[in-house]
């Protein structure tokens, strides 16, 4: 017998709530089985539990949950790994920039804050002189 999974199990291991493991199933990133009444209980495999791991860990990397799809589906698929590889590399080349970019601007936007403060001194250090003198 396969080990199996409650939402409840997932969700607390991960530190998720139930809604948010429902909307990845929505996304098409998990698909458990259903038991129960008109099949209102969800049977999560070992399959879902590792692809939920690999999607918070995409997730952590920045990449959009479509993204984090389409990674972890190749995976599933009998292609070949270097097919995968090139797919992610390029998916993580793009991300990597957009990262860059808003670091610059994060950056630039740092220094004005800085040029902005120093400005700020100098006429607070003035008005303080004026005022003693």
């Amino acid at each position: 017998m396969s080990i199996t999974y409650t939402i409840s199990d997932l969700a607390k291991e991960f530190d998720l709530t139930t809604r948010a493991i429902r909307f990845y199933e929505d996304m098409g990133l998990l698909q458990p089985d259903r038991s129960g009444p008109g099949g209102r209980n969800r049977v999560y495999s070992a399959r879902d539990r590792a692809r939920l791991k690999l999607t918070l860990r995409a997730k952590r990397l920045g990449l959009s949950l479509t993204e984090a799809r389409d990674i972890i589906d190749m995976y599933d698929s009998p292609r070949d790994t270097g097919a995968q590889l090139r797919k992610f590399l390029q998916v993580l080349a793009a991300h990597r920039k957009q990262l860059e970019g808003q670091m610059a601007d994060l950056q630039a936007n740092l220094e004005e804050v800085k040029e902005h403060e120093r400005e700020s001194r100098a006429l607070l250090a003035k008005l303080d002189k004026k005022a003693k003198a």
